[in-house]
């Protein structure tokens, strides 16, 4: 999709970078393992990691190697690829989403293994804390508290007495119940009515758009998750055959036709996880670092799909935006 499609606005929080300092010094450059449940060009993300990997004074083929690992959306692929890596005997393991952070930690259990993003940690059981993670896994999370008010809101201003919203949730996930209570107890504190929908499948999201209707839902929010990023294609395009405002926490779902996305920047996580890398390189140990909650976070809405539902961006939503580009 052109930058022109979409509309984007950042609020960013200050955050402290350290200087840039020479990490503990080991034979030949430090390897790094990058784990992706995805493909090679849809974890474009690992760019963001190197840039703050040079951010923190580190020089790729110099100081590091990256040995990246997709799973192209194969999740079973996922433990033999990390065993890969294991094998390689590399120094830190970067992973994101909880299928591939657990097949990681299943690898093993001494390489430091740091989490670029996961929508809930505590509730996928992969550390049990988050100010103390222990064991050898720490990094950052995506789950922020609000976020499911936020998004209820911004679906209040785009559809006038709003009463029914529907949920698409991935039954699988380790962590739809948590996103699901939040959701919920957003709408208790709004006063609308939550339509939870399991979909697994691309043929369970089908039926998922014709119980909405059945059920008089006026709008929908996706779930972060993994296999549900992978079909934004298919979910957009049902939305706009239903006419349905929507919005989702990632800016692929805008970028693959959705209206709205709200949540943390994924960028911003990656670039994070480059601090977390360094820390463990100086000596520190991953249990003993706190897991982040997010801090920045972004909104995009596709002004081509409104138009296309029939949806009007009103002022009041258009204010929050700092850039905007309408659609021709």
């Amino acid at each position: 999709m052109r930058r022109r499609d979409f509309v984007a606005a950042v609020s960013v929080t200050a955050v402290a970078w350290p200087l840039a300092v020479s990490a503990q010094r080991k034979i030949g450059p430090w390897q790094l393992g990058f784990l992706s449940p995805r493909t090679a060009s849809d974890a474009n993300f690992i760019g963001d990691f190197r840039l703050g990997m040079q951010e923190l004074g580190y020089t790729e083929g110099k100081d590091f190697v990256i040995e990246a690992r997709y799973a192209n959306g194969e999740y079973r692929r996922l433990a033999s690829l990390a065993q890969e890596l294991v094998q390689l005997n590399v120094d830190v393991i970067v992973t994101f989403a909880s299928p591939a952070i657990r097949a990681a930690q299943q690898a093993t259990a001494t390489i430091p293994i740091v989490m670029a993003g996961t929508g809930d940690p505590l509730a996928s059981g992969l550390v049990p804390s988050l100010g103390h993670p222990g064991g050898n896994t720490t990094g950052l999370s995506l789950l922020s508290p609000d976020i499911s008010t936020k998004h209820l809101q911004f679906l209040m201003m785009l559809v006038p007495k709003l009463s029914r919203v529907a949920v698409v949730l991935n039954p699988g996930s380790s962590t739809r119940p948590s996103v699901l209570a939040a959701v919920e107890n957003a709408g208790r504190n709004t006063g609308i009515a939550i339509l939870p929908l399991d979909a697994g499948t691309p043929q369970d999201i089908e039926r998922a758009f014709v119980m909405m209707t059945q059920e008089h839902a006026s709008a929908f929010v996706v779930m972060p998750d993994g296999f549900l990023v992978g079909q934004g294609p298919q979910i957009a395009e049902l939305a706009s055959r239903y006419l349905l405002p929507s919005i989702a926490e990632y800016r692929e779902y805008v970028q693959r036709g959705g209206l709205m996305s709200y949540g943390p920047s994924f960028a911003n996580s990656y670039r994070r996880a480059a601090t977390y890398v360094d820390k463990i390189l100086k000596g520190a140990k991953p249990g003993d670092l706190p897991i982040e909650q997010p801090t920045k976070f972004e909104m995009f809405i596709n002004l081509k799909t409104a138009k296309a539902i029939g949806v009007r961006i009103p002022d009041t939503l258009l204010s929050l935006v700092s850039v905007a580009k309408r659609s021709d």
